[in-house]
Parts: structure tokens; sequence; C-alpha cells
């Protein structure tokens, strides 16, 4: 696909002006979703994350392990939407998911740089769903974007689609702390998505910058163009420096506001985090809980 071509008809995105006047109609609207049952929507939208230098076999069983059992200890408390492991640990994870249900994701395609050959990228994400992985999650050639070449980008995301294959979800990773400007978030959550991304993600989390709102603000803005223009709801995922509730709560009014309820599901919101859920089950309960 030309996608410099295809891009022409969603526009040039929200300006960094335009984009901090919505934020300034967000912000007071979190103060009436500051509440219980918004953080346990929240929680069950989380992809629970281990994506450590120091993780084995033996840490991701456990980490998984602490999730599967997570409804027999908090049976009024959904359960998260998956546990988000490198591509090594997902054959560890299945085993440890059993019957359970929960879902697998798994970074793949040279994460978190993307700077590797493509046949490798390719192969790490069949080798990932070959093992079981249900969603993989990619990330763009930040460099292209960059340097506005927008086709060799977009048909990497097109070749890892068809890696992934129809009945697997595929979540393309911005990097929008390296982006920056509203505009190029704007193109760059556009281009994944006619390339066929199921959710648009922020960030990697290994770079200084994670999630902001700003980011979310503007790839919130290319869904809902996308979605008008092309009839297909596209799902946002927040990762990146998230771990207190107020933060998981600005994502989601900024959702709600910009996207509308439909979108606050698993289906189509997710957070990925580590810290945050432990955070977002203590603001549950009320009380320190130190399960996760």
């Amino acid at each position: 696909m030309e996608y410099s071509n295809a891009l022409k008809k969603f526009g040039p995105g929200p300006s960094a002006a335009e984009v901090e006047r919505m934020l300034e109609e967000i912000r007071p609207l979190t103060e009436k979703n500051r509440n219980r049952e918004v953080y346990r929507k929240c929680f069950s939208c989380i992809d629970l994350t281990s994506l450590g230098s120091t993780d084995s076999h033996e840490h991701i069983e456990r980490f998984v392990r602490k999730a599967v059992e997570f409804p027999s200890h908090y049976p009024d408390i959904p359960n998260v939407a998956s546990v988000c492991v490198y591509p090594a640990f997902v054959e560890t994870a299945g085993v440890a998911i059993g019957e359970s249900g929960l879902a697998i994701t798994s970074v793949s395609g040279g994460f978190p740089s993307s700077q590797t050959y493509l046949e490798v990228k390719m192969l790490e994400t069949s080798m990932a769903v070959e093992n079981g992985a249900d969603e993989i999650d990619i990330v763009i050639g930040v460099g292209e974007m960059l340097s506005g070449e927008y086709d060799p980008m977009g048909n990497e995301i097109e070749t890892l689609r068809k890696e992934v294959g129809e009945d697997v979800t595929l979540k393309v990773i911005l990097e929008t702390g390296l982006l920056r400007e509203p505009a190029l978030i704007y193109r760059a959550a556009v281009i994944a998505m006619l390339a066929g991304a199921d959710f648009i993600k922020t960030s990697t989390g290994k770079t200084g910058t994670g999630a902001t709102p700003e980011a979310a603000v503007a790839m919130c803005a290319a869904i809902r163009s996308f979605a008008e223009k092309t009839g297909r709801a596209t799902g946002f995922k927040a990762a990146g420096g998230i771990s207190a509730p107020d933060d998981a709560v600005l994502y989601y009014t900024i959702v709600e506001r910009l996207l509308g309820e439909e979108y606050l599901t698993p289906e189509r919101f997710r957070l990925g985090a580590s810290s945050l859920a432990g955070n977002l089950l203590d603001a549950i309960t009320g009380r320190e809980e130190r399960y996760f």
C-alpha cells in the first residue's frame, strides 16, 4: 500500500494546542471516575507485564500462577485481561495458565527497538504464535517514521500481520515518546491501523518517555477518524510508566470522552502495567493487599 497517499484522507491530526485544549476539558472529568467501579474496569483491562532482563522460566511460572489464581482469592473482582511476556516464555506461560482461559500476550518483532532483520521478526512472531500467544505486540520502525519513510514502515506491519494471522490480536506500539509531536503520532497511528493493527499502543516502557495523556489524545483522535472513514473499530493501549490508579483513570476518561463507553472493555481498551495491578487492587478493596 502507498501509505503516504492513503494518509491524505485522514487529515493532519490535532495540533499540540488542540491536544492541550482537549485535555483541559477532559482532566476535570476524571473526578467522577475516581471510584471502585472504574478501578475494577481498569483492572480487568490490564495486560499484566513481566519484561525484565532478569526474567527466567521459574520467575514467569510464578508470575503467571499469581494471575491464574487471582479469581480464587478475589472472586468478586474481574481478572486481568492477559499476561505479557517475552517470546521465549510463551510456552512456559501456557503451561502455567492451563485451562484457566487467561490470554497470553507476547512482545515480538525485535522488541523493544525493532532494529533487526524482517526475517527475524517474522520468525520470532510466528514462533510466539505457534507456542500459544493469543496476542502479539510489535513496535513500528521509529526511525522510518521520523524520516518520513511511511511505506516501508507500513508494509512491515502488513507482513507481520500476516504472520500473526486473523485469530490472534495484533497490537502495534508507536513509541510515542520518541515521535513526540501529536501530528506525527496521529499519522503513525493511522498507518498502523491501515496496515492491520487491532490495537495501537503508546510505548514499550523501555525508553525515557512512556505513555502520556497528550499521546493518548492524538491516538484516540486517530482511532475515531479511522472508524468514521472505514467503519472499523481499533483498540487503544496505554503502557509505559503507568502505576497509580489516578493514571489509569485519566486514560480511561480520555477513551470515554473521545471514543465512547463502548471502547471501555478489554476488547478495545488495555493498560500495560506491572505495579498498577497491585495499586488498583488496593484501591478496589480499600486496604493494602500485597498480592502482586
